[in-house]
């Protein structure tokens, strides 16, 4: 009986067997990997275990030729096998957590893969280039010079430069200079080197909040009333300076709008504000802190419309309070919105040009 890797011979099976009937499954597999390379197609092989690899290396060397018949039936049966897969599933929890990631929470994944004792799949190195420069001068702030060198040799060559300019001259200067040291390294090391760095990051306990806490105690008090705002203010400038002003950089409300909407951005405003919410927000608008708002609105809109709402205003009369603070917080989360939707661009106000851009 051959064995699994003796050369395959040109004779003939036993009478009346199928021509690949003298072949086993891992040679079929050898026979279609070597027949679709020889057909320019690009199989990438490097996701099977090490042990099939070796295996299919080890086929690939033994195996001589095959007649043209044995080659169509494998070919065949290849693809009758194929067109039978209806659904096919992710190899193992490594596989299924990849393929079900951003869509289980991070706490559950996290959970699963400790338990498995399975890493994050891929290529480690896939994972540290999407890392923010933050992240990334962090890294290089508590590994080694040398690490930090095999790191920066593998980003692309603007993050690198970028992350480099991110650091103090000094340790810039030394990691440079250990990349002239990372020739002799090998693969197998910068791998290691990538997992371990990969390791730590699976290491942070997950956030249950991606946004920091000042800006969501500042996304609640934009829609809060300004009594109760002023309040919660006063009583955290009183617990936490330094929290309460994080707080108040965070806040965007109606008198912010001139130092962070855009002159050109008001006419895209105005058409997602309902024109009577607007009537009353423009006639609310008397205090010397939210008068200029109304003057900024209507400076920056067509003059025929910004007549009009002056006429309607006008006609309104005076508007409640309560009234008039509800629509300028509708104004406020239209604003908002469309800028988390990307549509606007928010001036950040401490810019020293935020007045002319």
């Amino acid at each position: 009986m051959p064995s699994e890797t003796a050369p395959i011979p040109l004779a003939a099976p036993r009478p009346g067997a199928p021509p690949s009937a003298h072949l086993s499954r891992r040679q079929k597999a050898a026979i279609i990997v070597r027949f679709l390379l020889n057909e320019g197609a690009d199989v990438s092989l490097s996701d099977l275990p090490d042990d099939m690899q070796a295996d299919l290396t080890k086929l690939m060397g033994d195996m001589r030729y095959i007649d043209r018949e044995t080659l169509a039936e494998v070919v065949l049966e290849f693809a009758g096998e194929l067109e039978a897969v209806g659904l096919t599933f992710p190899a193992g929890i490594g596989g299924a957590l990849s393929a079900l990631e951003g869509r289980i929470s991070p706490l559950t994944a996290a959970r699963l893969r400790k338990e498995a004792g399975v890493r994050q799949a891929g290529d480690p190195w896939q994972r540290l280039r999407a890392l923010s420069t933050e992240q990334l001068t962090e890294i290089c702030d508590r590994e080694s010079t040398e690490v930090a060198a095999v790191m920066l040799a593998k980003l692309d060559v603007s993050c690198a430069a970028e992350l480099l300019g991110e650091l103090p001259g000094e340790k810039a200067r030394r990691i440079t200079y250990a990349m002239s040291l990372t020739g002799a390294v090998t693969p197998d090391a910068v791998d290691r080197i990538g997992l371990s760095l990969v390791a730590q990051l699976d290491d942070t306990p997950p956030r249950a909040f991606a946004d920091d806490p000042s800006s969501r105690v500042g996304a609640i008090l934009n829609y809060s009333r300004s009594t109760t705002r002023d309040d919660v203010l006063t009583g955290l400038d009183e617990a936490d300076a330094a929290f309460a002003e994080a707080v108040r950089k965070a806040i965007f409300t109606f008198p912010d709008i001139p130092a962070r909407l855009s002159p050109r951005d008001v006419p895209r405003v105005i058409r997602d504000v309902d024109q009577a919410r607007l009537i009353a927000a423009l006639g609310a608008a008397t205090a010397s802190e939210t008068s200029p708002v109304a003057a900024f609105l209507l400076d920056n809109m067509s003059s025929r419309m910004a007549d009009q709402l002056r006429e309607e205003v006008e006609e309104r009369g005076r508007v409640p309070p309560p009234d008039g603070e509800a629509a300028m917080v509708e104004i406020v989360g239209a604003i908002r919105a469309l800028a988390d939707a990307g549509e606007i661009t928010l001036r950040n106000p401490d810019d020293e040009d935020a007045d002319t851009a």
